[in-house]
């Protein structure tokens, strides 16, 4: 194993140490999370990530434009599917060696007056996070997503990795929506349980306004895509995966382009899908009338990327297992009405007829209503665009997650140096 540090910006040697760790290669929405909280503890905290080789040049330079460094070592999560005992074995493996080789990264240098926050699921890498306690580190980790229901002996096991972690005073969960965290009642002890705070996923305020007094980004993405003045966009975001409903938003796009004309579809992904996946795509005979755009076609930070989403009339995201999706809480905060299912974190931004649209996933022929609606109805539109503007810019800021996550950050430091 070998660990690169490809970047270098010099930190005062009196500041506390974070470090944010995760193993994975695909970026999203967690990961914008934690840039979010990383941006605001730069100020006071020496930031540091740690991240697999590989790493998409698009992702070093959002870290960096935090203020963080990073490092990277070698081995990242494997998320493609096993559907084979071996395929799921060699996927483990890649796990362990992902985690091992982080964990020796971390440990290079010492972890004392250190807090560590890892974006690695506790119930299943806990070794990993024992390891780092016993280091004498802060150590933290955001639940995203409520737990799912799993077998009773896999569940039995999960409660007792997470009722040893809970146990640890300066160990913390984070959890990103409160249907998270409900669902970790009686995985931790109560007294843990009574303490984990909800920090949401949010939108970066100032950015916002400064995306809703350009035009260009308007324009641009319109005028790119070949779009008729008249047209009704709707839009999608994120990773085209199937957790996140891509076959449900094409099947109710294939009944919205007959029923109305002035309907164009666009979804702004990270990266685009396999060969396989657009040879799917292509079966839906949408032509034009569906376009996947690659976010770093759209311009580069987060700021482009906010421009270019006001060319949207509708966000539509039909989720099948999400937290509470950044995209869906930036779209509310543009003014656009977003379409969502009403599952997990997702009712807690949403409320149906009021900041939105809610239904059942997996529905297309719901998804399909619900758009037409909006096509039909420029009144409803800007009346669900209104409320859930003021309802993501109130309740969903991202400086006020970060403030409850570095408040934590500075609990943890202390008590950890108290046990060294």
């Amino acid at each position: 194993m070998s660990v690169q540090a490809v970047q270098s910006v010099s930190g005062g040697t009196s500041l506390p140490r974070l470090k944010v760790v995760w193993n994975y290669l695909e970026w999203g929405g967690a990961n914008i999370y934690l840039l979010a909280i990383m941006k605001q503890a730069a100020s006071s905290w020496d930031v540091e990530v740690l991240l697999p080789s590989g790493s998409s040049p698009e992702m070093l330079r959002m870290i960096t434009d935090t203020g963080a460094r990073y490092t990277c070592f070698d081995g990242a999560l494997d998320l493609s599917p096993a559907p084979t005992v071996k395929r799921k074995l060699n996927r483990q493996w890649k796990r362990l060696r992902s985690e091992m080789n982080a964990t020796r990264a971390l440990l290079r240098e010492g972890l004392k007056g250190s807090v560590v926050h890892a974006e690695l699921a506790p119930w299943q890498s806990w070794i990993f996070y024992l390891v780092l306690l016993a280091s004498g580190a802060g150590v933290c980790c955001t639940v995203h997503n409520a737990l799912i229901a799993t077998s009773s002996w896999r569940t039995a096991i999960w409660k007792i990795r997470l009722r040893i972690l809970s146990n640890r005073k300066h160990f913390q969960i984070f959890v990103a929506n409160a249907n998270a965290r409900e669902s970790l009642r009686g995985f931790v002890n109560d007294r843990f349980w009574q303490r984990i705070p909800v920090t949401y996923p949010g939108v970066d305020v100032k950015a916002i306004k400064l995306a809703l007094q350009a035009d260009e980004g308007v324009r641009s993405l319109r005028l790119r895509l070949g779009f008729p003045k008249d047209s009704v966009v709707i839009l999608s975001a994120g990773r085209f995966i199937e957790r996140k409903g891509c076959w449900t938003l094409l099947e109710a796009a294939a009944e919205v382009c007959m029923a109305a004309p002035q309907a164009q579809f666009v979804w702004l992904t990270p990266e685009l899908p396999s060969p396989e996946m657009l040879e799917r795509i292509s079966k839906y005979g949408l032509s034009d009338r569906f376009r996947l755009v690659r976010s770093s076609e759209v311009g580069s930070g987060r700021p482009a990327i906010l421009r270019s989403m006001r060319a949207a009339d509708i966000f539509a995201l039909p989720s099948f297992i999400e937290g509470l999706p950044i995209a869906i809480l930036e779209a509310m905060a543009l003014g656009i009405p977003p379409i969502g299912t009403n599952v997990f974190g997702i009712p807690e931004a949403i409320r149906n007829g009021e900041t939105g649209i809610l239904i059942p996933p997996g529905d297309p022929a719901s998804l399909a209503s619900a758009i037409l609606r909006l096509v039909a109805d420029p009144a409803l539109r800007k009346g669900l665009g209104d409320a859930a503007q003021q309802a993501a810019l109130v309740n969903f800021d991202e400086s006020r997650t970060a403030q409850i996550a570095i408040s934590e950050y500075e609990r943890l430091l202390t008590l950890s140096n108290r046990e060294v």
